[in-house]
This record gives structure tokens, sequence and C-alpha cells, in this order.
């Protein structure tokens, strides 16, 4: 099983919606853990089908330790990343982690990745779950 790490922050939408994506299509050959940076992103992905889910910064720089895949926004591998909801050691875990890392390029963080910008939120999921599909 790949162990997939679902990060989000804020409201937990674009974690939600990866977590709704992978279960409906691989929740047989996937081990998911979704980590909230707060208990409103926690409690989305928890709604959207997530079984196993943690909130907070140690919470996530315990799960990025462990990881195969790690997916969210490019925000999570920032400092102060997600309007501040990333804390510097959680960027760094996540950056210095072994694991895989499908980050999407949503641009609420001041990163800006020429070429993206064009496409939908729901294209660029579709593309992480792509990628994570192909690990699998």
């Amino acid at each position: 099983m790949l162990n997939v790490v679902v990060v989000d922050a804020q409201g937990g939408g674009l974690g939600a919606a990866l977590v709704k994506k992978l279960f409906e299509k691989h929740e047989d050959r996937i081990s998911l853990t979704a980590v909230g940076t707060n208990v409103a992103a926690t409690a989305a992905m928890k709604k959207a089908g997530a079984k196993s889910c943690a909130t907070g910064e140690n919470a996530v720089c315990f799960n990025a330790k462990n990881a195969d895949v790690i997916v969210g926004g490019i925000g999570i591998i920032a400092a102060s990343g997600m309007l501040g909801e990333i804390t510097p050691r959680m960027a760094r875990t996540i950056a210095e982690s072994s694991a895989k890392k499908i980050l999407i390029p949503i641009s609420r963080c001041n990163i800006i990745i020429p070429g993206f910008a064009q496409q939908s939120a729901k294209s660029l999921i579709d593309l992480a779950v792509c990628e994570i599909e192909s690990l699998l």
C-alpha cells in the first residue's frame, strides 16, 4: 500500500477534493492520512471520507516523515504559507521528507508558476491524482 499524506490548511477544500477523488478510485490501494493545519481543514477532509485524520504542526511533521507521497497546495513547502498557517517547521519537514511531493500550484502564497494559472483547480486536482496513480 502506498502511504499518502494529504496536507491542507484554511478551510480544507483542496484537501477534501483530493481525499474524495483518491478514495473514489483507490481506497483499497492506498493508506491515506489527512492532516490539517487547523480543525476546519481536518474536518473538511474527514467529511470527504478520510478515516485517518490529525491536526496541527506536530501531526504534519510526524506524518510527513513516514509518507511515501505528500500532496497538497504548493504553499505547504513555504514557511508562513497558506496565509501563515504553515509554520517554518512544517515547511522544512515536508520539503526534507524523502516522500515524493505532489504540489498543486494554487497561488495563495505569492508563489507563481507560469502556465498553471490558466488551469482550473479541478483540472489541477485531476493532474495530482494522476501523478499518485502513476506511483501505484
